[in-house]
């Protein structure tokens, strides 16, 4: 990572992950593909479902290293009012402040990891059943039928995470950015 002030430590990292609606999965090779996943975690793994065909499944390959992103809150800032900003101009401080006008604060998340179909019959109605829960918690109850019907036709895949990474840029109300103290 180039902006180490940024860095985050892995417990900010993983609550990201936690809370992401989804993540873009990143799959390599000669043509590259990413797309966007309803994902879960469940201690050093993220667990997604898909269909049993599709280009996606074509390009994933037992082992093979793969990369998930998660976006958190994003927000552009507003740390001027219209009148401070008109003053700065005024004044020729484009430089000094435009670099806090004109970004965004966000926090994310990054995973490397290797990724593995999941074949046992058990383990896979569990991760189903996790992710119904993570997504629709007040009927995840009655998922149990739909998880047996869809079973045959429903492949769900395991990414071992290698390495999490987190990033944050923010600002306190001093207009400072914010720094992460190890």
């Amino acid at each position: 990572m180039r902006r180490k002030d940024r860095q985050m430590p892995r417990d900010f990292a993983l609550k990201i992950i936690d809370e992401s609606d989804y993540g873009v999965l990143g799959l390599g090779g000669e043509d590259p593909y990413t797309l966007p996943l309803s994902i879960i975690r469940k201690e050093d793994n993220l667990y997604f479902h898909s269909a049993k065909a599709g280009r996606k499944v074509e390009k994933i390959k037992d082992g093979d290293l793969v990369s998930v992103t998660f976006v958190g809150r994003v927000q552009v800032p507003r740390l001027y009012s219209r009148e401070e900003i008109e003053d700065h101009i005024k004044m020729g401080n484009f430089s000094q402040i435009g670099s806090k006008i004109y970004t965004t604060e966000f926090e994310s998340a990054h995973v490397s990891g290797r990724i593995y179909q999941v074949n046992d019959e058990e383990e896979k109605k569990e991760i189903l059943y996790n992710i119904a829960e993570k997504y629709t918690k007040d009927l995840a109850d009655l998922s149990l039928g739909f998880i047996e019907a869809s079973l045959g036709r429903t492949a769900v895949y395991k990414i071992q995470m290698l390495e999490v990474n987190g990033k944050r840029k923010k600002y306190g109300p001093d207009a400072k950015e914010l720094k992460f103290q190890k």
